[in-house]
């Protein structure tokens, strides 16, 4: 669950220090081959900045966008798609079976950029928010389709551009993969931006602040299992509209809480305990169950066994929990 702030550019009453520089960190991603794993870049990136070395926190899904036109044989004729073929409309004298008729002479393939964005963080102090968060993605062009279907010809441009019904070839690569800088994130300041222009707590910064003040923060850096997904765009009126939601950085093998209904006392204390080590910290279970991994009522569970004097859990996390239970929120 997430909720909006609209931000306007406030200057800061004293310079903050600034992390990593973006001017770099773009020519190291234009000046690295692109690989799966992604291990020279990370390294790079760590050797350029020494002072906070850099991990990767997660992969983002696989997205796709148009691409441009080639030959058969791999040839580029346009590396955007949309830009040409408005263009070679145009030069066809706005006659669309003209365009066809080139099109299909022309035997023309295109392309598609396959991608996925990797997120890469760097601890700066104690606090949640402080880590900064780099976001570069990773493409490579791939041949997708015939640039027209002789047998069910586009009807228009758009159709020609992006059809719903493409006729394929075999995919095959255009040129090397290549990495792109995106942006980098210092988020403390981010986070302080969003508090700036909201009455109450962002339901990120609640999570943050209750991950600093529990035993999960004492014993865990927070960008080891939790990185973010930032919006930033501009609303109706000019406005800069910001948001952010908390993702869980493992892929695989995320712990689960088997079987804790009706658990009480003792049992639902061993059952937290089991989750928690599985996780790698204490405290995991509170953080799994507001980001929606674990049930809710484990919570009220754990607080009603508090208010019976079953004390498991440190007093920070007791304070933690039940201010939660006072006023639950998610993410």
């Amino acid at each position: 669950m997430m909720s909006e702030a609209r931000a306007v550019s406030v200057e800061p009453a004293e310079r903050p220090v600034s992390y990593f520089d973006g001017h770099l960190l773009g020519r190291l991603c234009k000046d690295t081959l692109a690989s799966a794993g992604d291990e020279i870049l990370v390294d790079r990136i760590r050797q350029a900045c020494p002072d906070y070395p850099v991990r990767l926190a997660r992969l983002g899904h696989e997205w796709y966008r148009l691409g441009g036109v080639i030959r058969p044989d791999g040839s580029r004729v346009a590396p955007d798609l949309s830009e040409w073929a408005e263009r070679t409309f145009i030069e066809c004298g706005q006659n669309f079976n003209t365009l066809l008729d080139h099109c299909e002479e022309g035997r023309f393939l295109a392309t598609r950029h396959q991608g996925v964005s990797i997120y890469l963080v760097a601890t700066t102090g104690p606090k949640a928010e402080d880590f900064v968060q780099i976001e570069i993605d990773r493409t490579q062009e791939l041949a997708s389709r015939h640039l027209i279907d002789p047998d069910h010809p586009p009807e228009d441009l758009e159709d020609l551009i992006d059809p719903l019904t493409p006729l394929p070839v075999q995919p095959f690569t255009v040129g090397a993969a290549r990495y792109t800088y995106r942006r980098k994130t210092e988020v403390a300041l981010f986070m302080a931006e969003l508090d700036r222009h909201r009455a109450d707590a962002h339901p990120a910064r609640r999570f943050m602040d209750d991950w600093t003040a529990s035993s999960s923060g004492t014993r865990q850096v927070f960008c080891e299992d939790w990185s973010l997904r930032l919006y930033q765009h501009k609303g109706r009126h000019g406005e800069q509209i910001m948001n952010v939601d908390i993702v869980n950085n493992r892929v695989r093998e995320i712990p689960r809480l088997e079987g804790p209904e009706g658990k009480k006392g003792k049992a639902l204390a061993t059952l937290l305990s089991r989750f928690d080590g599985q996780a790698g910290y204490p405290f995991a279970w509170f953080f799994y169950m507001v980001k929606g991994l674990v049930s809710p009522h484990v919570g009220e569970a754990v607080q009603r066994d508090l208010s019976k004097d079953y004390g498991y859990l440190p007093d920070r996390d007791a304070k933690v929990l039940a201010r939660w239970i006072k006023d639950p929120y998610c993410v």
